[in-house]
């Protein structure tokens, strides 16, 4: 009698018109690269300008703390794409600064301001350096369930945000449906480039939703030059900018939101690697997800060195790779530069923010909703049996719905407050549980006679 293994799992990868490690020309890398830094670059530097607006940070800190954060996003999406030795996916993953830190950077910054945030951004960033060699060992933890969960609940926290840009007035006096109609004009061109079945038309789809988005806005009155900034034309970082402060009241929340940061990680990682049209199985796998929370850990640790908050890997980006087609890691270092220029060229960066709100709001929900799709595609991957599907239906029902019912959290420990408070935590937090505390059963092993 011969012991047969259990069938494999179907995996289905996407049409890919640049692969991985494929050489893409100047001109192509030029223009997905772009399409990555716009699908980026405002939700890098929205962190920093909402804590320095709460916070009443002074302009010109509020300045270097943007600069940094470019600096820092291309810093750690050059590490990702590179991957030299331990360090790095090696996919085309990309770095940004994370929203998940505001809630625990508020409450240091209001207790010991930017010496305070920053110094906990240090001193907790290690976790992720210590955690990173054990990934591959924590599998049976971290499962494709579990960060399909997480990846899912990504996409549709971040959905909302999208409609704040499609409500922003084009123009004081200009009716409500006007930035609505700007937004359905970018998400149009860009599903009719896709629908041309053309390699060039998706690799520009993005971009030329953009264009079309902004000339629609320019006619309509809702595109403006920026304002003349002041100061020096060049940005040069500073060390401990801001000096050095600690806390021990703040460790275990900043500790947790980086793990919460790690989860978030490995199911952009694996979303990625799905994408890309790699096995989410085996020792490389697992190889790169170690490598993408090895160089998060460094890149977080020298941005808090430099007075900068603390990174993630990014989800949006890699609605732009199921667009465009292009997988391969080598636009990496076209987007690095890019983002290096916007950070140490301050003029250069205030031309990006300006793009319209509008257009912006009509290319996130297109990217947004293909991150909670990337997070399906992990957990179909993963199989969606009985047990699963209870795993999956209450981590949703408490990542969307705990968040929405602010008497709930109040009453609750300042400590459990400050974990479930976001969505993402909290249906990670529960699928993370559920995993661990209900394990499969094992199917019997079919015997061939």
């Amino acid at each position: 009698m011969e012991i047969l293994p259990p069938p494999a799992a179907p995996e289905t990868a996407p049409h890919i018109v640049y692969g991985l490690e494929d050489k893409i020309p100047f001109g192509p890398s030029l223009l997905v690269g772009a399409q990555h830094v716009s699908a980026m670059v405002v939700g890098t530097i929205t962190p920093p300008l909402i804590l320095a607006g709460a916070l009443k940070i002074s302009q010109a800190d509020t300045a270097y703390l943007v600069s940094i954060a470019l600096l820092a996003s291309a810093f750690g999406t050059w590490l990702q794409c590179r991957q030299r030795g331990p360090v790095g996916s090696g996919l085309l993953s990309v770095s940004g600064t994370s929203f998940a830190f505001i809630q625990p950077l508020t409450a240091a910054g209001q207790a010991g301001g930017l010496a305070l945030m920053l110094g906990m951004s240090f001193v907790t960033a290690p976790l992720l350096l210590l955690l990173s060699p054990f990934i591959a060992k924590l599998r049976t933890v971290f499962t494709p369930l579990v960060s399909g969960v997480v990846v899912l609940l990504i996409g549709t926290s971040l959905i909302p945000t999208a409609f704040f840009g499609l409500a922003t007035p084009v123009r004081p006096d200009a009716p409500a449906w006007l930035g609505l109609a700007i937004g359905v004009i970018v998400v149009a061109v860009i599903v009719g480039a896709q629908a041309t079945g053309r390699a060039w038309a998706r690799i520009a789809g993005a971009a030329l939703g953009v264009v079309a988005g902004c000339i629609v806005a320019g006619l309509a009155g809702g595109l403006h030059a920026p304002e003349p900034g002041a100061g020096a034309w060049l940005m040069q970082p500073r060390f401990l900018p801001h000096g050095f402060a600690f806390s021990w009241k703040f460790v275990a929340p900043f500790a947790f939101i980086y793990l919460v940061s790690m989860l978030e990680a490995l199911g952009d990682i694996a979303a990625t690697s799905q994408l890309s049209g790699l096995s989410p199985h085996g020792p490389q796998h697992w190889r790169r997800l170690s490598g993408g929370v090895l160089a998060d850990g460094i890149t977080c640790t020298l941005a808090a060195l430099f007075g900068g908050f603390p990174s993630a890997t990014y989800a949006q980006n890699n609605g732009v790779i199921q667009i465009t087609g292009v997988a391969s890691r080598r636009v990496g270092s076209v987007m690095a530069v890019m983002l290096a220029l916007l950070g140490l060229f301050p003029a250069v960066g205030r031309w990006v923010t300006v793009m319209p709100p509008q257009v912006l709001g009509g290319l996130a929900l297109m990217m947004f909703g293909l991150v909670a799709v990337a997070g399906v595609r992990l957990l179909v991957s993963a199989g969606l049996g009985q047990r699963e599907g209870v795993i999956v239906a209450l981590s949703l029902g408490v990542g969307l719905g705990l968040p929405t019912q602010p008497a709930i959290l109040a009453s609750l420990p300042e400590f459990a407050r400050s974990l479930l408070e976001s969505g993402i935590s909290a249906g990670g937090l529960t699928a993370l549980l559920l995993n661990l505390l209900w394990r499969p059963v094992v199917p019997a092993v079919p015997i061939a006679d």
